[in-house]
């Protein structure tokens, strides 16, 4: 039995909302992978009577893919979809059998209007918390379009496929047999890579706001529902909805949440703001704040959204260490998230760059994996907590290096090394290894600000205790501001705080 009873009597209730009758054609050999495989199939046919069994050769064995029973809808899993992949199965099955997929309109018209042959292959693994939105979409826009396919293929279970692709992060996406995309995607930001991309004509009827928020992070969508609470016109630019949290793996400090992941918080946050009514530009980047009569922010794609006040909640970035061969060997063997690369690097030897909570976090993670981790730190000690450092000193397979100097990241094709500088003696040192996680915080994204707003030496934007700038009229909250502590938490609050503000300065003038 592969499901446990949690998990199947979890799975028994999706199963009842199955519409239509779900064939699966499963593609097996003698492998253990293929036995799972097999046995996976077998209960879920168990479970549900809608659901038929077929064994057939697919492209890749072990496989199986979920069809209609007259019709191959073109969705595929090379490889068993449990662990963060579980819901992919689960949509996969619903949407095969009939229930309408839960997204825009807009986006449904847009995917069946594609005229083109399209055949997507997603790598991804089972513990990346990102790949299930590229692999839900895909999946969707095959089961609306006849044209399209995707084919999700475990990494773990294809590593010669993966290796022979130099498949080093995840999700990574191939369409027609061509690199398309890494790193998590909405269907949004998949259907602007194919050319649906609204211009700055869709932008040009827009009238003036009451409240504009530029920023869709946990702050941004505090800001925004505490405006339009108040009834005021509200708008929110964001370049992604959800923000950085899209990209954290594991959240246990968002207080009466025991515990949750990035991308699901992400979501209900969106859900959140949907409830209100708040005029919602995703995918849309911010390049210009200009206070005349209004405030006027213009967008990369030319439009210019006006606003009688702003809200900037535009969060941070990963730093970027700025040493020679980061740029170059990104996704070749220099990862920013353990959680999601990780599993590509098993047996391997890897570093991390960062004695911080996050680098510390990541070191712990890695050595589960990998055959062992070089943690770097620059500074003489580690800056983590010391529960943090006291699991990671308990670790065999951890080197801890203080006062190193990241020089240079080195490779061919790949990375095969780091080179550092010791501090105190200033000599150069090369470990040959095959990964590398950047682990070292985080920038404020305000750098399209210019002069504009004040900010310090940092970029931080520099507020009052009302989350007020140097701009009348303009606000900001959160990892973009001098705000000390960088929390989900504190962001939303002061968000709410600077929309509140924004609130009294209409009323006030």
């Amino acid at each position: 039995m592969l499901l446990d009873a949690d998990i199947k009597a979890q799975l028994a209730q999706y199963l009842q909302m199955m519409e239509g009758d779900v064939l699966l054609k499963v593609s097996t050999g003698s492998d253990d992978i293929s036995r799972d495989m097999l046995a996976l199939a077998e209960e879920l046919a168990a479970m549900s009577s809608k659901i038929k069994i077929e064994h057939t050769v697919l492209e890749r064995t072990p496989s199986f893919s979920i069809n209609r029973i007259d019709e191959d809808t073109g969705i595929t899993f090379a490889g068993i979809p449990l662990g963060h992949e579980f819901t992919s199965l689960v949509l996969a099955l619903l949407q095969v059998s009939g229930r309408a997929p839960k997204i825009d309109e807009k986006a449904i018209e847009q995917i069946k209007n594609i005229k083109e042959e399209y055949h997507f292959e997603s790598y991804i693994s089972l513990s990346c918390q990102n790949c299930p939105d590229v692999v839900q979409a895909l999946n969707v826009m095959s089961v609306l379009n006849p044209g399209i396919s995707h084919t999700m293929i475990d990494g773990a279970a294809y590593k010669e496929e993966a290796e022979a692709k130099n498949i080093m992060a995840v999700p990574t996406v191939f369409l027609n047999g061509e690199s398309f995309g890494n790193g998590r995607m909405t269907l949004e930001e998949i259907l602007a890579k194919l050319g649906n991309t609204p211009d700055a004509s869709e932008f040009a009827d827009k009238d003036p706001y009451d409240v504009l928020v530029v920023g869709g992070g946990p702050g941004g969508a505090s800001a925004a529902i505490y405006a339009a609470r108040k009834g005021i016109r509200t708008g929110i630019v964001a370049e992604r909805f959800g923000g950085q949290i899209l990209d954290t793996a594991s959240i246990e400090n968002f207080i009466s949440v025991n515990h949750t992941e990035g991308p699901k918080l992400a979501a209900n946050l969106e859900e959140h703001v949907k409830d209100y009514n708040i005029d919602i530009m995703n995918l849309q980047r911010a390049t210009r704040l200009e206070k005349k009569d209004m405030i006027e922010i213009e967008l990369e794609n030319g439009a210019v959204l006006k606003s009688k006040s702003v809200i900037l909640a535009t969060g941070a970035r990963w730093r970027n260490i700025g040493v020679p061969g980061e740029a170059e060997f990104k996704n070749k063997g220099v990862a920013y998230c353990p959680h999601c690369d990780g599993p590509l690097f098993e047996g391997k030897d890897v570093a991390v760059i960062g004695g911080g909570n996050s680098g510390v976090e990541a070191a712990i993670d890695l050595a589960g994996i990998v055959n062992h981790v070089t943690v770097l730190e620059y500074a003489s000690e580690l800056k983590a907590d010391s529960v943090l450092q006291d699991r990671l000193n308990s670790l065999p397979n951890v080197t801890v290096i203080k006062n190193a100097q990241t020089k240079e990241i080195t490779g061919t094709d790949n990375v095969n090394g780091i080179s550092y500088v010791e501090r105190e003696t200033g000599e150069e040192k090369h470990i040959k290894l095959s990964g590398v996680f950047i682990q070292i915080g985080l920038v404020p994204n305000t750098d399209w600000l210019g002069d504009t707003i004040e900010r310090n030496k940092f970029g931080e934007i520099i507020i009052d205790d009302r989350g007020s700038t140097n701009v009348p009229g303009v606000f900001a909250a959160g990892d973009c501001t001098t705000e000390p502590f960088k929390q989900i938490i504190i962001s939303m609050g002061s968000a709410a705080t600077a929309s509140l503000s924004a609130f009294d300065y209409l009323v006030r003038n």
